[in-house]
């Protein structure tokens, strides 16, 4: 997993830290999943705890997702999202991380609590 911006151990930094958090974990998994994904879908089904279903921690999360989750993710090339539609699929550099996002697939019951 090497590329033309660094070494592998760069790159797989890069990688757990975009695993790093919970939200990025989810939408990571919901785009795994689901290729194209709306934003609202990811913020709504699947990616919030349920404590989080209230319409204002809906909207907290939102809020997060658009300015801190969803650029991330899109900076890194993981992502493609269109602010305009919401529509979110996998990036050009989404192949990288699917075997990271398998791995925890395969072995959710052996990881801690709250994975992905």
């Amino acid at each position: 997993m090497s590329d033309e911006r660094g070494e592998t151990g760069d790159s797989l930094s890069e990688l757990f830290e975009m695993l790093s958090h919970t939200y990025r974990r989810r939408i990571l998994m919901a785009v795994a999943h689901h290729n194209p994904n709306s934003e609202d879908d990811i913020t709504s089904e699947g990616v919030t705890d349920e404590d989080e279903n209230d319409d204002e921690a809906l909207n907290h999360l939102s809020t997060e997702f658009y300015h801190v989750h969803l650029p991330k993710l899109a900076d890194a090339g993981l992502i493609n999202w269109n602010r305009d539609t919401g529509v979110i699929t996998r990036g050009p550099r989404f192949e990288e991380i699917e075997p990271l996002l398998t791995l925890m697939q395969d072995h959710e019951d052996e990881l801690p609590d709250g994975w992905p």
